[in-house]
């Protein structure tokens, strides 16, 4: 699963760059210093609600919108552990009815993944 600060600062750099805006312009509008928008962009600093909604604003882009498409990149991400599919797994040995989830864990009625 990637890193949530990786995902949202690609996101914004796609996004500045899509607008054809250098960090200097977007750091200037957004009220926060050039190289921590740097580093929020490489995904090295996480930035507060506070600072992503400066940053949002200052590239005209409803914060709604970057979570909406940070959700979809982190399932691109996640896409090759999507390919788990959710079934259950009764054993009807020794004491009832158990299933187990993962090598680490046992317990009653649980869905376990299985990989296609």
């Amino acid at each position: 699963m990637p890193l949530l600060r990786r995902v949202i600062g690609a996101v914004l750099r796609r996004i500045r760059l899509g607008q054809g805006r250098t960090l200097r312009e977007v750091a200037g509008a957004a009220g926060v210093s050039l190289p921590y928008l740097s580093e929020v962009e490489r995904g090295t600093k996480e930035a507060s609600s506070e600072v992503l909604a400066a940053i949002c604003r200052a590239l005209g882009l409803p914060m709604p919108d970057l979570l909406d498409e940070v959700r979809r990149e982190m399932l691109r991400e996640a896409a090759p552990a999507s390919q788990m599919v959710t079934r259950l797994a009764v054993n009807r040995g020794g004491g009832g009815p158990r299933c187990s989830v993962g090598r680490w864990m046992r317990c009653a009625s649980v869905a376990q993944p299985v990989r296609l």
